[in-house]
């Protein structure tokens, strides 16, 4: 379908013009190869919410010109966007292969019993997203450690080493574990209140932004 849909935008579109897909997982060269046009094409793919969250990734096919590219970072960062610009496509782009990382993990603790959907839940609200609102994962652990980011990974290194070999097992999603997710879910919140509850994660979302501007004004960046 978008290979239909970006050979019509090709023959349609002026000349000038920069054609986007917001395709969160479908590499760019997979439906622009054999466009004439394709130099003009790439993925600006937005995070959900759109209309809340700023960040959004800016995914060049092998063929798409850096001046594509970098109009389309100034058109993202003009509009109050905060691009995520990528040197080159990879699947899975840069937010769904940190959050995918991060989600294989949470079904793990749940299918092996280690800890409940809310618990997991809550190690990422009440620790882990507090600092990663406003920080990344380095600048995180360059601040971690006395050092710096090399005195961390002397320390720390060990830590994570040692548990990856056991973090390489996928757990099937649609397996047993997703009657547990969704019961936990469904305890916390009947399937009749999600559509307010989304509204309440939009307002929250509302209120952190407006938050992170102040701090951004009166403690600095």
């Amino acid at each position: 379908m978008k290979r239909v849909i970006f050979g019509r935008l090709d023959r349609l579109a002026s000349s000038d013009a920069v054609i986007a897909s917001s395709t969160s997982a479908i590499l760019p060269s997979r439906f622009t190869e054999t466009l004439a046009g394709r130099h003009r094409c790439l993925v600006v793919h937005p995070i959900n919410p759109p209309y809340l969250i700023p960040a959004v990734e800016i995914v060049p096919a092998p063929w798409t010109q850096p001046e594509i590219v970098e109009r389309t970072r100034a058109l993202m960062a003009a509009a109050g966007q905060a691009p995520i610009v990528m040197k080159r496509e990879l699947d899975g782009f840069v937010m769904n292969r940190m959050q995918g990382a991060l989600l294989e993990e949470a079904f793990r603790l749940v299918a092996d019993g280690y800890a409940s959907v809310e618990d997991v839940d809550a190690g990422l609200r009440e620790g882990l997203a507090l600092r990663w609102s406003f920080m990344g994962p380095f600048e995180t652990i360059d601040l971690n450690a006395p050092g710096g980011i090399r005195d961390y990974i002397q320390r720390y290194q060990s830590i994570y080493s040692r548990l990856f070999p056991s973090m390489q097992r996928r757990v099937d999603w649609e397996g047993p574990v997703l009657e547990t997710a969704e019961n936990a879910r469904r305890q916390l919140l009947g399937r009749d209140g999600l559509r307010d509850r989304q509204r309440w994660r939009d307002r929250r979302l509302m209120a952190l932004a407006a938050h992170k501007r102040r701090a951004d004004r009166d403690i600095g960046k």
